[in-house]
């Protein structure tokens, strides 16, 4: 994932993946997402970025992914 601010815009630009853009999607006139021919999510747009994302306080945070494993009974365990 890569966040990149654009100053002399106010525009911040998520990107999820560099996956080619099949369709971009407005959520509000200030924010709009992108998707691949699969409908993932490629990046994020958001303009008036100060405004709408309090930047820049921007904090990051690793989370600790857990692989999943599915029991016999049908129900998802979660492992370390």
């Amino acid at each position: 994932m890569k966040i990149k601010y654009f100053s002399d815009t106010d525009t911040a630009l998520v990107e999820f993946s560099d996956h080619e853009v099949a369709v971009t999607t407005e959520i509000n006139e200030n924010i709009y997402i992108d998707l691949d021919s699969s409908g993932n999510l490629v990046a994020m747009t958001i303009e008036h970025a100060h405004q709408q994302a309090s930047l820049p306080y921007l904090s990051y945070e690793q989370i600790e992914a857990k692989r999943l494993t599915k029991r016999s009974s049908g129900h998802v365990k979660a492992r370390r």
